[in-house]
């Protein structure tokens, strides 16, 4: 690079600058001080109700999210037995973050093997074994909405294990299931 060039830059770089520290020098981007869209919760004359942050249209589904439409009854249970299928594969990598999110969450009351003995049993109602009638065949749908919407003293965990891992679960619950004899 040539020296008239260094000089040049060095000149309109030093523009900016200055001794007093109440003057800001001059601007040179201006849009990266003064933002032009609207903060979120300023007043904006563009909106009929003059909010800058407005509410998704009725209807709307945020991004990720699948919309669960049954009712937490056994009845409803029963449907989404019948209705409801799992997206995803079995496979190995599923399984075990199935195993991961079972000890997580389910192994303090249902114990290792889904026996219903673990242990927080003595101090609590025992839940009902993954191996004996009815729960031995309830299919994956049910599973998966009692996971999401609860059943008697067990509360939902929609809010605790996301969709995608709520369906790993499943698959590692219906393995326990056909592991081993009835208890």
């Amino acid at each position: 690079m040539k020296l008239k060039h260094l000089i040049f830059i060095f000149c309109f770089l030093s523009m900016g600058c200055t001794r007093n520290p109440k003057e800001p020098g001059y601007e040179f981007m201006p849009d990266m001080v003064h933002a032009v869209p609207y903060e979120a919760f300023s007043h904006n004359p563009n909106t009929s109700d003059h909010k800058t942050l407005q509410l998704p249209p009725e209807g709307s589904i945020p991004r990720g999210f699948m919309p669960y439409h049954y009712g937490n009854t056994p009845e409803e249970a029963a449907r989404a037995g019948r209705e409801v299928v799992s997206p995803l594969e079995t496979n190995e990598k599923n399984l075990a973050r199935g195993k991961k999110v079972f000890e997580t969450y389910c192994l303090v009351c249902h114990g290792e093997q889904g026996k219903g003995d673990g242990p927080l049993i003595p101090k609590f109602p025992s839940p009902p074994s993954f191996k004996v009638q009815p729960v031995k065949d309830y299919p994956a749908g049910r599973i998966y909405h009692v996971v999401t919407k609860g059943t008697g003293l067990m509360a939902s965990y929609a809010s605790q294990i996301t969709q995608e891992d709520r369906w790993k679960l499943v698959q590692y619950v219906q393995t326990l299931q056909k592991s081993g004899g009835a208890q």
